[in-house]
């Protein structure tokens, strides 16, 4: 069998490993599942928390073929097959009253996940797309980067989606993390997004795949832009 090149591939969700209708299309199963067959790895890395994961997972049989889960940005990276929690990194507690406060003072947000490592804002999108323009979810994050962002990382995934992780954490330093457990080297990982959150991951890889859906930002940085989530572009 041919060496691959490429020994992991990291994959983002939502506009990248998806289509339009939240599916993965059996074309890109299909490719995905011979990459693993001829020995790549695979690691679905998300700001989506571990259980919005896992359904992608098993559609992909990361079980069966050793992937991993790299939830909440980062915050979170799980072995499929063992089960085991590879790296986690805890955001402290004492720190959402604060976030709490200012979020609720919007009247368009709640706190939508908290596990023991990481929280995260989730906003009534429907309100504020109503005026086409995220302002308020902009003004948050300032008002957020303010109060806490010398502890804590504050940052917007998507245009409405406003997300507060422990400092440090992001996609590249998860798939940085992964790798050096696996003897994996970063010129050896493909990295493939679209949103702001996978800018980092994009930039760190050795393949940097930018969707053509993804945002300029995104793909100024990327190595090599494929065709979009709607085109199989995985």
């Amino acid at each position: 069998m041919k060496i691959m090149k490429y020994k992991i591939m990291v994959l983002d969700i939502d506009g990248t490993l998806t289509n339009s209708e939240k599916k993965i299309t059996p074309k890109t199963h299909d490719a995905l599942i011979d990459y693993q067959e001829r020995g790549g790895k695979i690691a679905i890395a998300s700001g989506r928390p571990t259980k919005g994961i896992l359904p992608y997972a098993e559609k992909l049989d990361l079980k069966k073929y050793g992937g991993f889960i790299m939830a909440f940005n980062g915050g979170k990276i799980i072995n499929c097959q063992s089960g085991e929690t590879v790296f986690s990194a805890n955001l402290p507690l004492k720190f959402l009253p604060e976030i709490c406060d200012e979020v609720y003072k919007t009247n368009i947000g709640k706190i939508k996940e908290v596990e023991d490592f990481v929280s995260y804002v989730n906003f009534d999108i429907n309100k504020c797309l109503l005026s086409g323009n995220p302002a308020e979810v902009v003004e948050l994050e300032k008002v957020l980067s303010k109060r806490v962002g010398d502890k804590l990382g504050v940052f917007r995934s998507e245009p409405f989606f406003l997300e507060v992780v422990p400092k440090g954490i992001d996609k590249a330093r998860s798939i940085d993390n992964l790798i050096k457990t696996l003897g994996i080297k970063t010129e050896e990982c493909i990295a493939c997004g679209d949103g702001f959150n996978d800018i980092t991951m994009v930039e760190y890889a050795g393949l940097g795949v930018g969707m053509a859906n993804a945002n300029d930002k995104l793909k100024a940085v990327a190595d090599f832009i494929t065709s979009s989530n709607d085109e199989d572009g995985i």
